[in-house]
C-alpha cells in the first residue's frame, strides 16, 4: 500500500525531474525526498563552469540547484496539504502558486568536484509561505554554499 506521503513524493519527483526543463538542462536528479528533507544531485560539466582558469562551478548553477531543491521541499509540503491523490487540475493549481519570494546564498568555497548534492529541509511550512534551509556539498562532502529560500505556497 502506498502512503499519501510516498505518493506525494513520487508526483513531486516527476515534476522536478521531467517537467521543469531547466532542471533537466542542468542534469538535476532527485537523490532523496521525504516530508522532512530533499536532495538533488548533478555532475560537473564544462558547460556549467563559471571560472575557466580555476575550473569551478558557476554561481548561477549553484544557486539554481539550491533553489530547485528548496522548492521541491516547499512543493512536497503543499502536496501533503492538498492531498497526494489530488486531481491533475488541483496539482497544477497548487504548483502554479509556488514561487520564490526571496533567496540568500552564501558562497563558502569554490565549486570544485566531480558531482554536487544540494540538500534542503523546511524551517517553516505555512499555508501561505514556506522557509527552507539549503546547502550544496561536493563529492568530498565539502560545504560549497548555504542559503535560505522563502516561497509563496498558497
Amino acid at each position: 500500500m502506498t502512503t499519501p506521503a510516498a505518493a506525494a513524493a513520487r508526483r513531486a519527483r516527476a515534476i522536478f525531474e521531467r517537467d521543469i526543463r531547466f532542471n533537466a538542462l542542468l542534469g538535476l536528479t532527485v537523490d532523496h525526498l521525504d516530508s522532512e528533507r530533499a536532495s538533488m544531485r548533478f555532475d560537473w560539466r564544462e558547460d556549467l563552469m563559471g571560472n575557466h582558469l580555476r575550473r569551478i562551478l558557476h554561481g548561477g548553477a549553484i544557486a539554481t540547484a539550491m533553489d530547485a531543491t528548496a522548492a521541491l521541499v516547499a512543493f512536497t509540503g503543499v502536496l501533503e496539504r492538498v492531498g497526494a491523490h489530488a486531481s491533475q487540475e488541483e496539482l497544477e493549481s497548487a504548483f502554479a502558486r509556488l514561487g520564490t519570494i526571496d533567496m540568500r546564498v552564501d558562497f563558502l568555497r569554490p565549486g570544485m568536484g566531480r558531482h554536487f548534492v544540494a540538500s534542503a529541509h523546511p524551517l517553516r511550512q505555512g499555508g501561505r509561505v514556506a522557509v527552507i534551509r539549503t546547502e550544496l556539498h561536493n563529492d568530498d562532502g565539502e560545504l560549497i554554499a548555504s542559503g535560505t529560500c522563502t516561497y509563496m505556497v498558497g
